[in-house]
């Protein structure tokens, strides 16, 4: 049941972020909580939306999340942030930015992954690209997850930064050929 209501949230909520994009919506604390309950709707009504109040731990990374009490704060500092660096920075990575940025913060008790991913693809609609996918397959998401690990534990953001470049280019270049045909 779970999964079932996963994929129905995760459909409603790409729906929700492509309404945004088409309307200009831009990315702020508001949107990331609206986007997260979405993603948990049915299935953690208590948190859904909702930043943590409690620790948490990342299975499989050694990066220890800030404590619950730093997360509206660090929220905040991202935001501010990003809107400062923007008229300097590329889009894309800008959007790779915020999308690290919250997975870094990681400010729900789940779903924070499925949130970063579905922000990041909110700020490069609005900047005309689109939807990017980060391949499941057991390869890409190794190299996914180890980029995030550097960002976190190294403060090296540039792997992060030109592998999800490669997913934009690759999702731009997939659109093309489908256009083509």
């Amino acid at each position: 049941m779970r999964e079932h209501l996963e994929a129905a949230n995760h459909y409603e909520a790409v729906a929700f972020v492509r309404e945004l994009a088409q309307e200009q919506v831009p990315v702020s604390e508001s949107i990331v909580r609206q986007v997260h309950a979405l993603i948990l709707q049915g299935i953690d009504r208590e948190n859904a939306g909702v930043y943590r109040s409690i620790p948490v731990a990342i299975s499989g990374s050694r990066h220890v999340p800030p404590q619950p009490w730093q997360v509206p704060k660090l929220m905040e500092e991202l935001f501010l942030r990003l809107e400062q660096e923007a008229e300097h920075m590329h889009p894309v990575v800008s959007a790779a930015e915020l999308h690290e940025g919250i997975a870094t913060i990681h400010p729900f008790t789940d779903g924070n992954g499925r949130t970063a991913r579905l922000l990041m693809n909110l700020a490069l609609l609005r900047q005309g690209y689109t939807i990017t996918n980060i391949p499941g397959e057991s390869q890409s998401r190794l190299a996914y997850y180890d980029a995030l690990e550097k960002c976190n534990l190294e403060q090296e953001k540039t792997e992060f930064h030109l592998l999800m470049a490669g997913y934009v280019r690759a999702s731009m270049e997939k659109l093309i050929r489908l256009l083509g045909k």
